[in-house]
């Protein structure tokens, strides 16, 4: 065999692996932004389902979920701080949301000075002023904001 009996190029082999590279950077890419949209969920949800007790109105459920504890039962006297008739007060139909009709999870963003939490923003009842509450990141306990953010 001589140089010139060699076999004529093939450009299929070469199309074939610079179309399995477009398509692995686009799907690395669109996972990356997946990954980056969704890079609060776990707090959107606890949230969520903080606000659906209320809802709800099972304050006893919500109350666990904001210390993030279902046997808080059990010893009462570790929240003797903020005991359930407070949170009842401020949560319930006489605070300042009032009767939850409906809720939606705005956003969710950290405190520009950093923290162990993500301020989550709620929408309640169509309002403008929207409910916002810290999510620590540790053990999911739900508290007021340190700081106040604007989502838009």
């Amino acid at each position: 065999m001589t140089l010139l009996d060699a076999a004529p190029y093939d450009p299929g082999p070469a199309r074939r692996r610079n179309i399995k590279i477009v398509v692995a950077v686009v799907v690395v890419a669109v996972l990356a932004i997946a990954v980056w949209m969704n890079r609060y969920w776990s707090e959107e949800r606890v949230v969520g389902k903080f606000f659906a007790a209320l809802k709800n109105k099972d304050y006893e459920t919500a109350y666990a979920i904001y210390f993030a504890d279902p046997q808080w039962k059990e010893h009462p006297a570790r929240y003797s701080r903020y005991p359930l008739n407070q949170f009842t007060q401020d949560w319930g139909p006489g605070g300042q949301w009032g009767v939850i009709n409906n809720y939606k999870v705005y956003g969710a963003s950290g405190c520009s000075g950093g923290g162990s939490g993500i301020v989550v923003d709620v929408v309640v009842n169509d309002r403008a002023e929207h409910a916002q509450l810290w999510v620590e990141k540790s053990d999911n306990t739900l508290s007021l904001p340190p700081c106040e953010l604007l989502f838009r």
